[in-house]
């Protein structure tokens, strides 16, 4: 089995993968209902795109659950003091994707046009909600959380809702609401024909633009040094029991682009980013909705990677007292829970891997209105 250092790195790179994949998978079916009143015109196109979507949705919410679950198990610090800090914005998440199934379920149970206009509405809503407050959660990451532990190792929260709410976190925020929105019309693209494909074409377009635009003016912000990072002091025993109070942290990190300096090639993962969205902006130039939809995949996995290099090893940084900040080594789980958990993932990832293909694989296929008209009591 691994030792105690590299459990701890392995499990910073499989919640990050567990991240991607909640956000690619997850993140097609919140930017198609995000898009819902742009595609859909009219109450078929827009069963249209709930169903594009449908056979899916449930099974790619797994992902954050999953996410969720191995945070708790292998970061608990960072679980507690994260639900801590967020908890409005977390709550605010979660009632809206309560609205998601139920929406899904009742809007076309009643042959009534305000009915259905309004949770068209509020599954729109349901989508655009998370969509904003989780970039708005990696933008307040980078500014730096407002927490700290006492001596006994309990976290104590010393913001607000608003304070999320900075410049700095709405543009993190329009960089991930822009990028699902593109990477759902993409998905649209693939899955609807004619008009509604047409559609969201031009919504690729027009939010894939967007993406590059917000996207390289945060990089640009940080670039410039007015948000400082944090470095983390010599010394530090890697393969040391959990002690998040036992380092020497300081505030000499300016936009956070050490590590970007100290090794050259991560700047892979923000050049990833600009050329998944160009690959999806030319694609969907040409029509081609698969290529798009890989690109915005690229754009997604190059977003994530591109915060996550910037802060390691900092997993949630603390903007009031650098030395209760929970990094990758010493805000994790002892090394039985991490080797217990190792093994479980190299069993039943790739099961749940083989299965998800599987049904994308037998459930393929377009939408289109004329299908819907065949099959009025089998869809949403």
């Amino acid at each position: 089995m691994f030792d105690y250092e590299t459990l701890k790195l392995l499990w910073w790179v499989i919640v990050g993968v567990l991240l991607i994949g909640f956000a690619i998978a997850d993140g097609f079916d919140l930017g198609a209902m995000l898009l819902l009143p742009l595609v859909g015109r009219d109450d078929r196109e827009r069963r249209v795109v709930i169903n594009a979507i449908a056979p899916h949705w449930d099974g790619n919410q797994v992902w954050l659950i999953t996410a969720g679950g191995a945070l708790f198990a292998a970061w608990p610090l960072v679980y507690s003091a994260a639900f801590s800090g967020f908890y409005w914005a977390l709550l605010l998440v979660l009632f809206a994707l309560f609205v998601r199934p139920v929406g899904f379920d009742y809007r076309s149970k009643v042959q009534n046009t305000r009915w259905r206009q309004s949770w068209d509405w509020a599954l729109c809503a349901g989508a655009v909600v998370p969509s904003l407050v989780f970039g708005v959660a990696f933008g307040n990451l980078l500014l730096g959380v407002p927490f700290r532990f006492d001596d006994t190792l309990r976290a104590s929260y010393h913001g607000s809702f608003w304070q999320l709410l900075s410049p700095f976190g709405l543009l993190a925020g329009l960089v991930s609401l822009a990028m699902l929105a593109a990477h759902g019309g993409s998905w649209l693209m693939i899955r609807t024909d004619g008009v509604m494909a047409e559609r969201a074409r031009r919504a690729v377009l027009g939010f894939g633009a967007l993406y590059v635009v917000a996207f390289i003016g945060a990089g640009v912000w940080l670039a410039m040094g007015s948000i400082h990072g944090l470095v983390l002091g010599k010394g530090l025993d890697l393969g040391a029991a959990l002690n998040p109070m036992a380092k020497y942290v300081q505030s000499g990190n300016p936009g956070w682009m050490a590590n970007y300096r100290l090794y050259p090639y991560t700047a892979v993962a923000p050049l990833l980013g600009v050329l998944g969205a160009c690959l999806a902006l030319l694609s969907a130039t040409l029509r081609r909705g698969a290529m798009a939809f890989l690109g915005t995949a690229m754009a997604i996995v190059g977003t994530l990677c591109t915060a996550g290099f910037a802060l390691f090893p900092f997993v949630m940084p603390s903007s009031i007292d650098p030395a209760s900040s929970l990094t990758v080594w010493d805000a994790v789980s002892s090394r039985t829970t991490l080797g217990i958990m190792t093994v479980a993932a190299g069993i039943f990832v790739p099961v749940i891997l083989m299965y998800t293909l599987w049904c994308y694989w037998k459930l393929w296929g377009k939408v289109s209105p004329a299908h819907i008209d065949r099959n009025p009591h089998g869809l949403y």
